[in-house]
């Protein structure tokens, strides 16, 4: 069973990122636990933290869990 997407980066997605206001980071997802920063149905989530995508090149890793808070 697949619960991600993942899908190149580039120019346009960051600018349509900041022109739409894209929430897709597990800090912004409901089943997010921030005391301590884990999915709370235990996927792992290194690839979907806002700090991976403060990297440059990196691929977006959409999780079909994700539910905006």
């Amino acid at each position: 069973m697949i619960f991600f997407v993942r899908i190149r980066r580039d120019a346009e997605f960051d600018a349509e990122g900041r022109r739409y206001a894209f929430r897709h980071c597990c800090e912004d997802c409901g089943y997010f636990d921030p005391r301590t920063g884990e999915c709370c149905h235990y996927w792992p989530n290194a690839e979907h933290r806002q700090a991976y995508y403060q990297r440059p090149g990196t691929e977006v890793v959409f999780c079909k869990e994700f539910e905006l808070e």
